[in-house]
């Protein structure tokens, strides 16, 4: 599997991430441990939404998707609290 996530800073709740990963719980771990010089000064980060797909190439594209500006209002559409 091949899953594309969201993370929220719980430090800057302003601030999100999006990325991809096929092993979603090591990936969050190195997110909060400081192994990503992009969220490493936000951290620590919660997982707010995440999507499977079954082929690397989908998720990939749903990641550039989700960080498009049109991706952008999907995810406040759908995933504001």
């Amino acid at each position: 599997m091949h899953y594309v996530y969201i993370l929220n800073s719980i430090k800057d709740p302003t601030h999100f991430y999006i990325g991809a990963t096929c092993n979603l719980k090591r990936r969050l771990t190195e997110h909060n441990r400081g192994h990503s010089a992009y969220t490493n000064r936000d951290r620590p980060w919660r997982l707010i939404n995440y999507f499977a797909f079954l082929r690397r190439e989908k998720a990939e594209k749903f990641e550039q998707y989700l960080k498009s500006s049109a991706g952008r209002r999907f995810q406040l559409r759908h995933f504001s609290e």
